[in-house]
């Protein structure tokens, strides 16, 4: 990728979501316009991680497809983190019940600069 390009995107990624990876389960709270008017409510969505894709800006996940750093998502909080072997869960879609669930994984968290950051 283009460093000036690189170094542009870098200043407009949201920092404050947490490291989720494919076969967690997320809660994703979403910013939605009600009517014509200036309501907005937060829906939550929640499902499993099938997938994350791209880099950067242009980076996304599929629970539902949605853009990591998009403005329209208002918290991601992770409820269960799965352990799976492969990093596209597209054969879930087929699935339901108990033959659409994952492993249970205990992971370590890693501090990140911005959860020291505000840790300080």
């Amino acid at each position: 990728m283009n460093p000036i390009v690189h170094k542009a995107q870098q200043s407009q990624i949201r920092k404050d979501h947490p490291n989720f990876r494919p076969g967690d389960t997320v809660k994703i709270n979403v910013r939605l316009k009600e009517g014509e008017g200036d309501k907005e409510r937060i829906q939550p969505f929640e499902g499993v991680v099938m997938s994350r894709r791209g880099e950067l800006l242009v980076e996304s996940f599929t629970v539902r497809i949605f853009p990591v750093h998009s403005p329209m998502i208002s918290s991601i909080e992770i409820v269960q983190a799965g352990r799976v072997r492969r990093a596209k869960l597209n054969y879930l879609r087929k699935r339901k019940g108990k033959a659409a669930r994952i492993k249970r994984a205990a992971r370590v968290e890693v501090p990140t600069e911005a959860a020291a950051a505000a840790a300080k």
